[in-house]
């Protein structure tokens, strides 16, 4: 998958709505990229919305969106999300098919959700890959596509083609994206945004979405350790010590994971918590550092201008201005 630095174009989402989509599912396709947005401060995905035709397209709960053209019309981009949801198979024609194919040829990935993939196998898009489908639709995916490897994972990356199971899977695939274009760090903060269960300490909270790590041994549960305690730091012997594993273990599995040490990570923990409180919050510069654990304001602003080249200060004097 192709990383983007700060400077890069943003990667360009097209998302295809059908009638009876799911208003949970494209939420949780959304949201996760509108957070990387706001947490980078800049634009680093943009998306649109496409229909089979012009006008509006109703959910599957009544919320009507108005697309931004239909797909025969879209100039392409990195991502082309396939959201029908409920009532698959009285989108599964010929003009939908014909919609696929052509859009094929102007999107680098295309991505079925919840159901998508029965849509991009009638399409013959699927041929000779590996794929998923909402688990209700698993076996006759399979019976209906014999020439496609439907496969029972949550999520399934075959190339250029994604697929995932549901609503909750949509989110998890998103999560993966924004790993692989904007690295683990990224991740975790949005996914700390809306309780993500990797941000948890397992069996203390939500069922993670992704793959159950052994519990306790993981560095995201180093992880979830260090953001319950950001106002009063701990070493990170103590952390190994909670978690029953060797300080020397935690550093590995912590390099493994992040690509920095237990330390490292504590920092950019702790700092994304001050970016966070300046951004949100009116609080002073003081109450913030008592509130992330620093004992001397001036050490985490140095700290915060090492991490994010400017100041706190100025980065709320940049908040303020854009809020006019």
């Amino acid at each position: 998958m192709q990383k983007r630095t700060k400077s890069s174009t943003p990667f360009e989402i097209g998302v295809l709505l059908l009638p009876a989509f799911s208003n949970h599912c494209l939420a949780n396709v959304i949201e996760p990229l509108r957070a990387v947005n706001f947490l980078s401060g800049e634009i680093r995905y943009r998306w649109r919305y496409f229909g089979l035709q012009d006008g509006e397209v109703r959910s599957s709960s009544g919320l009507t969106v108005r697309v931004d053209s239909a797909l025969d019309r879209a100039e392409g981009g990195d991502y082309l999300f396939v959201m029908p949801s409920y009532d698959v198979r009285t989108h599964d024609t010929s003009v939908c098919h014909r919609a696929l194919r052509s859009a094929r040829k102007r999107f680098v990935h295309l991505v079925g959700l919840d159901t998508g993939s029965w849509l991009l196998a009638g399409a013959g898009l699927l041929d000779g890959r590996r794929a998923t489908i909402h688990r209700e639709e698993q076996i006759a995916l399979a019976e209906r596509f014999p020439e496609v490897s439907v496969l029972p994972d949550r999520v399934v990356e075959d190339g250029d083609i994604l697929s995932c199971g549901g609503a909750l899977t949509s989110f998890e695939l998103v999560l993966r994206l924004i790993e692989q274009h904007f690295g683990a760090l990224m991740r975790l903060e949005v996914g700390a945004l809306f309780l993500d269960g990797s941000t948890e300490v397992p069996g203390t909270g939500p069922t993670p979405t992704g793959p159950t790590p052994l519990p306790g041994r993981t560095a995201e549960a180093a992880m979830a350790l260090m953001l319950r305690r950001i106002e009063a730091p701990v070493r990170i012997e103590e952390i190994a010590a909670e978690l029953g594993i060797s300080r020397k273990a935690l550093e590995q599995r912590c390099r493994a994971r992040y690509g920095i040490s237990p330390r490292a990570l504590y920092r950019a923990v702790r700092l994304r918590e001050v970016r966070r409180l300046v951004e949100t919050t009116v609080l002073s510069v003081a109450e913030i550092a008592v509130r992330c654990g620093y004992g001397d304001p001036s050490a985490m602003t140095r700290a915060f201008r090492m991490e994010f080249g400017l100041p706190p200060r100025a980065l709320r004097a940049q908040r303020d201005l854009s809020q006019g």
